[in-house]
């Protein structure tokens, strides 16, 4: 009987110390980690819809290292305007990447009037290319809150929105306000003006910073200012498709009541541009998908704007660059650049594809050259970006 005790007692000291064992912390590993992933090759199962932003400069910088081919460098020193002659090629260009619209800038006539001049000018060059009608376009509006007369600052309301000075507190800048998208809607009714699901896209630069004050239920909304941007436009028969942005490496939180019941989709500026934040850069396509991730469920579960508040959700559109170097504009930067290569652009693709609400997708640029986003053919590495760009957001390609 003593001898069955001692084994008892054995066996029940093994199982207490293997639980033990077994119940001990595991050291921290690099396994466990939220960001320690790779993007998965995300194939396109239909057509993206693709738009590009096309940009013009008055200078071509000299720290500039590659050479749009066969075109040279086309910008004009005095106007920055790029020829009808050249965008012909660029046109031939991104028809070949299957990109379905180009992107314009558009400032007030009114309040802007000589950077409007330019803008308007290098539009009117797309439009007067031969082959213009081969390619579609849209217009994206570049809102100032300097040239609307907009503040944020300010004590906050009950709702904790900061007051400022609204829009509507300049009764002059309000009407420029207004008139500036009734006069885009000469471009909307062109045939070869993009749209998605036969609405016209209108995309609002900076729509973070359009402050307004004009509900007394909703202090801080900015949903009658766009009601009434789509009342205007309803009248000239236009049912509008507004895309807004907002900076990078935020949330769009921050600004839920200048998105809600106002606008339809809303994009992320420049995430290339990483702030010199070395863990960014290190592990760029992991953390741009965990914050596209997180845009799109949230953007998902708001109001959109339209003719109808409230009747459907917005959209989250992705937008991707093709690199990005500080050392352009600044030589002696020290700012973490990400060179440019194929397999990191192709990333990027995929990070869109398996974060992208619908079919739209955006790229900045065609020809940014001066912080290195363009995927524009080069002598330097040829077709490369727009060969990715057809092969990831086109199917069979």
């Amino acid at each position: 009987m003593k001898t069955k005790n001692i084994y008892l007692y054995a066996l029940l000291g093994f199982i207490l110390i293997t639980s033990a064992m077994s119940c001990k912390k595991k050291d921290p590993s690099i396994d466990n980690y939220f960001l320690n992933y790779k993007i998965p090759e995300t194939p396109a199962t239909f057509d993206y819809m693709v738009g590009a932003f096309y940009y013009t400069f008055t200078t071509y910088n000299a720290n500039i290292t590659y050479t749009p081919d066969s075109l040279g460098k086309y910008t004009t020193s005095t106007t920055g305007v790029i020829p009808a002659n050249v965008i012909k090629t660029h046109i031939n260009e991104a028809i070949n990447a299957k990109i379905d619209y180009f992107i314009f800038s558009l400032r007030s006539p009114d309040l802007d009037f000589n950077n409007y001049k330019i803008d308007s000018v290098s539009l009117g060059c797309f439009l007067s290319a031969p082959n213009s009608s081969k390619m579609n376009f849209a217009v994206t509006y570049n809102l100032s809150q300097g040239t609307l007369g907009i503040t944020d600052a300010g004590n906050p309301n009950a709702q904790g929105i900061a007051q400022g000075t609204p829009i509507e507190a300049n009764a002059t800048k309000l009407a420029g306000f207004y008139k500036d998208f009734i006069r885009l809607a000469y471009y909307m009714k062109m045939p070869n003006y993009q749209k998605v699901d036969g609405k016209p896209i209108l995309i609002i630069n900076n729509a973070y910073e359009l402050n307004s004050n004009m509900d007394p239920k909703n202090p801080g909304s900015d949903a009658p200012l766009y009601s009434a941007i789509r009342k205007e436009l309803s009248t000239l028969g236009l049912d509008v498709y507004i895309i807004g942005m907002q900076t990078n490496w935020g949330v769009p939180n921050n600004y839920f009541f200048r998105y809600q019941n106002c606008l339809d989709a809303l994009y992320e500026a420049n995430m290339a541009d990483t702030k010199n934040i070395y863990d960014r850069w290190f592990a760029f396509g992991p953390y741009v998908d965990q914050n596209f991730a997180y845009w799109k469920q949230e953007l998902e579960s708001w109001p959109a704007g339209g003719l109808t508040p409230g009747q459907k959700n917005m959209q989250f559109v992705p937008c991707i660059q093709a690199g990005y170097n500080y050392q352009i504009n600044a030589p002696t930067s020290t700012s973490f650049s990400i060179v440019k290569s194929a397999d990191w652009y192709r990333t990027y693709t995929n990070v869109a594809k398996r974060n992208a609400s619908g079919k739209l997708v955006l790229i900045d640029s065609w020809n940014n050259f001066s912080v290195d986003t363009q995927i524009e053919p080069t002598t330097q590495y040829g077709t490369t970006y727009t060969d990715v760009t057809r092969q990831e957001f086109k199917i069979n390609q």
